[in-house]
């Protein structure tokens, strides 16, 4: 077998990203993500593309901040991690796949193939994740009217209900960044987040009970590509009401008052009952992404 050449690709040589087959559909997922030219690289073997990735960041980053587009032909995983090994950039990959994909045996394997080769180039899985996605004829959930919402100009009113909110928390991120710092670090990455999307930070919300109780905190938000809930929290000492379901059902209003056509969300798989309130609220499953982190860098060089 001949050896692998690594490529990092501009605009003259773009096309060779669209030369690999696309059994996922991962097309399909980034119809509106732009993705930089000069962030995408391939291994070739023969001169036949085996493996590509896609980094993506935001445009006003200097970096990309993931991998969100990442295939590997059947029986080229050494090809695929060196592809992320190689790479200048070592940050989080995320995987885009069809939501039935563990339903038929070819989309499995391939999968288990990106799985694989995100593995051997010393990635470890984080977390699966639910994708929805909003639409007009689904119906506007129904409001309970149970909270009172309101915007906060106070950033650290949304710190503090953000360090409260991860005190008690399922979402793999959030558990990820207090192992590395603790709820101040947890509470500053979302806050980062919040800052960093391109919508108003006016739209920020809390939420109170009639009494004035703080009980929770909805992040109406745009990503790059779109109308998206950026971020829905109960605070512990208020959970068991079923309020997320309200923070979520005022989101997707608010959104949608803004002249949101689609909506998107995403949830955690092992988070139960946040599934349960984005079924509730007329958000189908989309599609699934698996988000798999670097712990460890094998030396290489880029290519």
């Amino acid at each position: 077998m001949t050896d692998t050449v690594i490529r990092a690709l501009d605009a003259s040589d773009a096309q060779l990203f669209d030369a690999h087959p696309d059994p996922l559909n991962a097309r399909a997922a980034h119809q509106r993500t732009t993705h930089r030219p000069h962030w995408k690289r391939v291994a070739l073997r023969d001169g036949v593309v085996v493996a590509r990735g896609a980094w993506w960041g935001g445009p006003d980053d200097a970096e990309p901040i993931n991998v969100n587009w990442f295939d590997v032909a059947e029986g080229e995983v050494e090809a695929g991690a060196e592809l992320l090994r190689s790479a200048p950039w070592q940050v989080e990959l995320e995987l885009n796949l069809p939501g039935d994909w563990r339903e038929h045996p070819a989309l499995a394997a391939a999968a288990e193939t990106r799985f694989a080769a995100a593995r051997a180039a010393g990635y470890e899985l984080l977390v699966e994740r639910f994708l929805y996605r909003w639409t007009p004829e689904r119906g506007l959930p129904e409001r309970p009217g149970r909270l009172v919402f309101g915007p906060e100009p106070d950033d650290a009113v949304f710190f503090d209900a953000l360090r409260r909110i991860h005190a008690v928390t399922l979402d793999a991120h959030a558990l990820k960044a207090i192992e590395e710092g603790g709820l101040d670090q947890a509470a500053r990455e979302e806050l980062e987040f919040f800052h960093w999307c391109p919508s108003p930070r006016e739209w920020w919300q809390l939420a109170r009970t009639p009494e004035g109780e703080l009980a929770g905190i909805h992040i109406p938000a745009h990503n790059p590509s779109g109308p998206t809930i950026g971020f829905i929290g109960v605070l512990p000492e208020h959970r068991g009401h079923g309020y997320a379901y309200d923070l979520l059902a005022e989101c997707t209003h608010f959104l949608v008052q803004q002249g949101a056509e689609a909506v998107t969300g995403a949830t955690d798989r092992g988070n139960f009952p946040m599934a349960a309130n984005f079924t509730k609220a007329g958000f189908p499953v989309v599609r699934e992404r698996i988000n798999f982190h670097p712990v460890a860098r094998t030396a290489s060089s880029a290519r």
